[in-house]
């Protein structure tokens, strides 16, 4: 297993998803609620900016690795899940949000894994749609995460509710995407 920046970064991503779940844990005599949504945030943001980080460093200074490859969706997906529970245990987000950014990133997982396995993971790359969903989730996220006014203008679940709603839909075109990228492959295996 290769060890470099881009991978301790990745890692750092991971390390922090307790950080966001856990701060909700800790006595209101420790912190009340707006501090804790406020730290919960601030590690989100942190871990979110390191997802652009590991990448842009890992191409530039070609250390880009399988395993990389391997550990980098894998840190966003359970980020972004972990985040999304969070917000539906204090019922910031819907169920049915969660059930498809979730359900999607379980269902895309799998079928990247099995085209893998026939030698056909290139055509379930990364596709600028799942890249603009992504990008929808981890923007959404901390304004739901926040929860309070900014800067005295307006409340952020004003921009964070509609942002998620959209990227529950781009999450669901995108896994279509995919799905319709793979069906031929699907479609001859199990013709076999």
């Amino acid at each position: 297993m290769p060890f470099n920046l881009p991978i301790f970064l990745t890692w750092l991503r991971v390390a922090t998803i307790p950080l966001v779940v856990g701060i909700f844990y800790l006595p209101e005599s420790w912190l009340d609620i707006d501090e804790k949504n406020l730290w919960a945030t601030i590690f989100f943001v942190g871990a979110a900016l390191t997802d652009w980080l590991d990448g842009y460093l890992a191409r530039k200074w070609g250390q880009v690795s399988a395993f990389g490859a391997f550990l980098d969706p894998v840190a966003d997906k359970l980020m972004v899940a972990a985040a999304l529970l969070v917000l539906l245990n204090f019922d910031r987000v819907e169920v049915w949000v969660a059930l498809v950014i979730i359900g999607r990133e379980i269902t895309i997982s799998a079928l990247r894994e099995w085209m893998a396995q026939i030698g056909a993971s290139k055509s379930v790359a990364v596709h600028f749609v799942g890249k603009l969903k992504t990008a929808a989730q981890l923007i959404a996220i901390p304004f739901l995460l926040f929860n309070d006014t900014l800067f005295n203008l307006f409340h952020t679940k004003t921009i964070g509710k509609p942002l998620i709603w959209i990227a529950a839909v781009l999450t669901v075109w995108s896994m279509f995407y995919y799905l319709q990228k793979a069906w031929p492959m699907i479609k001859a295996k199990a013709d076999l």
